[in-house]
């Protein structure tokens, strides 16, 4: 069954984006777990969590799609920039123990060409598993990158693979990256689609991103 849904704005709270969703026919969407470029997150009000528990329920919504902020970095090369977006993570998972079994979607990071690509894979696998360790009820997924560490298929694969909750763990393909990567979706999607699944595997792919919208 296809879901679909888009970007909404956590300014108003949890209640109110499954209100919003509702509005516009969407049975998921997904929002910002803090400010996308600060650090900050709003105090987490559990009554409101509750009520959209609730709401999602009653009216069948597939799991959401939470996002984190642009501005962690697990693969680089300074030490508190990485500890910086474990301690974001950590906490991002903690607060959606509230609204469980969702998806959590971030990006991989960019090693800036300071450190080595093998280095940046087993750094951001042990943000992950450091992350997944201290929560439950949430599963982490990587967003494809076009620029940056998990660009390719094959990146993404090597993450995977050292990640200890595997089961815990997905990918969030984002259309405009795998353009801008190289993978040609406008003339060969389904030969894209067979590429991801010998690499990857379907069952891994968690969530779609087309202009902002979910799937």
């Amino acid at each position: 069954m296809l879901h679909i849904g888009c970007h909404l704005s956590a300014s108003k709270g949890y209640y109110a984006m499954g209100k919003a969703a509702l509005s516009i026919g969407a049975d998921t969407f997904q929002f910002f777990t803090r400010t996308p470029r600060g650090s900050r997150a709003k105090p987490l009000d559990l009554n409101d969590a509750q009520k959209l528990n609730e709401l999602a329920a009653e009216n069948h919504f597939a799991v959401l799609l939470a996002h984190a902020p642009y501005t962690i970095n697990p693969c680089s090369a300074n030490e508190d920039t990485r500890t910086f977006a474990r301690e974001t993570m950590q906490d991002d998972l903690k607060r959606l123990e509230a609204t469980p079994h969702n998806l959590y979607n971030f990006h991989p990071g960019s090693h800036l060409q300071k450190i080595s690509p093998e280095r940046s894979l087993d750094l951001i696998a042990e943000s992950i598993n450091i992350a997944l360790d201290k929560t439950r009820g949430v599963t982490a997924v990587i967003e494809n990158k076009g620029t940056e560490v998990g660009s390719h298929f094959e990146e993404l694969r090597e993450i995977l693979n050292r990640v200890t909750l595997s089961d815990h763990m997905g990918v969030c393909l984002d259309t405009c990256h795998v353009f801008d990567a190289g993978y040609d979706i406008v003339n060969d999607l389904d030969g894209v689609l067979a590429e991801f699944d010998r690499v990857i595997g379907l069952n891994r792919l968690k969530a779609v991103h087309i202009n902002d919208s979910i799937f």
